[in-house]
């Protein structure tokens, strides 16, 4: 489905929390988080990150450098199931169900549009609004589910650089995210800043995450530590199969 650049595209925001979160020595778990040094902070948050097996993701602006604007809203658990979706605006968004063995998506006509060039216009008025049904371990869609797994974005935070590479960092004032206090902690490096807001209260979780730099621009946000994702998955009647939907028209390139 040409190539996934939508997922791809999804992993590579939510790759902000990789640069921001760091490794080092970590303090002692009954400290006041508002007391600690940014460098501590920072770990605390990347090992509170590090250590959940759910979570609602959200992210918001151009994270990954390609100049254009979209949004990924997922909830996804580290047994590989989630909810949620990608919107790309003009280019279209689409829905993502992943349970267990299997996954369904359900794409807009934009997207078909504009991610199967050849042929894509004629997908959407087979699937009717319907959502496309498939094995997760399908080959054409295995970008999708690693998208799903909790565990690719805790690869990309236990891969990060050391603290030598990470560039500046500095604890801010403490305030509050919908509600949530937290402290601030800004990594500078070169025309880039990343800030992450630690919550002050129970977990030290990373709340939000915003990105500025010569290239990059948004937030990532995080909820929903621990909770499940939600099980119910599109009835029988929702769903068009992968492989009769692909052999109906023109193969996606």
């Amino acid at each position: 489905m040409s190539g996934h650049r939508w997922a791809a595209r999804a992993a590579a925001g939510a790759a902000a929390v990789a640069l921001t979160v760091t490794g080092g020595a970590v303090a002692q778990a009954d400290d006041d988080i508002a007391s600690l040094t940014a460098e501590q902070i920072a770990d605390r948050s990347r090992d509170a990150l590090l250590g959940v097996s759910s979570l609602h993701l959200s992210a918001r602006g151009d994270l990954d450098g390609s100049g254009d604007r979209m949004s990924v809203d997922l909830t996804l658990d580290r047994e590989g199931n989630c909810a949620g979706g990608v919107d790309m605006g003009e280019d279209g968004s689409v829905e993502i169900v992943k349970r267990a063995d299997d996954v369904w998506l359900k794409p807009d006509k934009a997207f078909w549009e504009t991610h199967v060039p050849i042929g894509g216009s004629t997908f959407d008025p087979i699937l009717d609004g319907r959502y496309m049904k498939a094995k997760a371990d399908d080959p054409r869609l295995i970008t999708v589910t690693e998208v799903c797994d909790l565990d690719t974005f805790r690869e990309l935070i236990t891969d990060n650089p050391d603290a030598t590479e990470r560039g500046t960092l500095t604890k801010g004032r403490e305030t509050e995210v919908n509600g949530t206090p937290v402290i601030p902690v800004t990594r500078t490096q070169g025309n880039e800043r990343l800030t992450v807001d630690v919550a002050t209260e129970g977990e030290p979780y990373p709340v939000r995450i915003t990105v500025r730099g010569a290239d990059e621009e948004g937030a990532v946000s995080f909820s929903g530590f621990d909770r499940p994702v939600p099980a119910e998955t599109p009835a029988a009647s929702e769903t068009v199969d992968v492989t009769a939907l692909l052999g109906r028209s023109v193969k996606p390139v």
